[in-house]
């Protein structure tokens, strides 16, 4: 199984190469070389049913898998019930649409740890996850896979072993792995091979060679700040900041790993997208 790359949303040069619907985005995919592709209900879920099968549909015909990304807004760790018990609404939601696109995995912001220690809030976090383990379970939704991101602010919940904690509840969840989130975090700490390997390697003692097979990674360019942490998403353009993605393929390329990478970059997202993919055929699948 190969490794799939494409953009989280649309790129420039989307509305440059003169497209405009949601519906065009699979032949503009299939333009770019790209196999992969993460639609945004960053801002709520508002694409219908049958709008989703027929994206879905499209997809599948040019060997393009669709995951989703939830709102941004969903807070699992929060002190209030209420917007933990609507947290897994709108997971339900998410996880709705990437079924009827025939997709599998909704990633998640868990929240963050505001005036409450860490531990507190990942018990929080824990807590609405498995409720929404149920909700998707009640609603025969259980082939959907739940995809805790980690995330670069650091009073933001999402450690890597923070996001494998909330991974060790149910099998069928994964881990997304945002390496531009994690060396942001790590003020540069996550962008060498060694680091990458380390990560990986985390991965499968923890969640099983499987999972750490088959996980689901964020990649781009981050800005951070002391003792903040991220700061904004930048381009493969730029020569300030990192991670850098060919010693992370590298690893994945030694390691048997076949995970999906979205790419996030500002604007590009489209093309640095197809700058991993084409250094990864280069690379020919060889150990590296």
């Amino acid at each position: 199984m190969p490794i799939r790359f494409g953009p989280a949303g649309n790129a420039q040069s989307f509305q440059e190469q003169g497209y405009r619907k949601t519906i065009q985005v699979p032949h503009y995919l299939e333009k770019m070389g790209l196999n992969a592709y993460e639609y945004q209900c960053g801002r709520g879920v508002r694409i219908s049913q049958e709008a989703a099968q027929e994206l879905g549909q499209l997809a599948a015909e040019k060997g393009i898998q669709l995951s989703v990304h939830a709102p941004y807004y969903i807070s699992m760790s929060s002190l209030e019930e209420e917007k933990r018990y609507k947290s897994v609404d709108y997971v339900l939601q998410s996880a709705r649409a990437v079924h009827a696109m025939g997709g599998e995995r909704v990633v998640i912001h868990t929240g963050s740890c505001g005036k409450i220690s860490r531990e507190q809030a990942l018990e929080l976090a824990l807590d609405t996850t498995k409720r929404c383990i149920a909700a998707l379970k009640e609603e025969g939704l259980d082939t959907v896979r739940m995809c805790p991101e980690t995330m670069g602010k650091l009073n933001q919940l999402g450690t890597l072993e923070e996001v494998l904690e909330l991974c060790r509840l149910d099998e069928r969840m994964l881990p997304c792995v945002d390496f531009g989130h994690l060396n942001a975090r790590t003020y540069g700490g996550m962008n060498s091979r060694q680091a990458f390997a380390e990560a990986v390697e985390r991965i499968r003692d923890v969640l099983g060679s499987d999972r750490a097979k088959m996980f689901h990674i964020h990649f781009s360019k981050i800005a951070y700040t002391v003792p903040g942490g991220e700061k904004c998403h930048l381009t493969f353009s730029d020569q300030e900041f990192g991670p850098e993605f060919e010693p992370l393929l590298d690893v994945l390329i030694q390691k048997g790993c076949a995970p999906t990478i979205i790419c996030e970059s500002a604007g590009t997202q489209a093309e640095d997208a197809a700058m991993m993919k084409k250094y990864y055929e280069a690379s020919g699948g060889k150990d590296l």
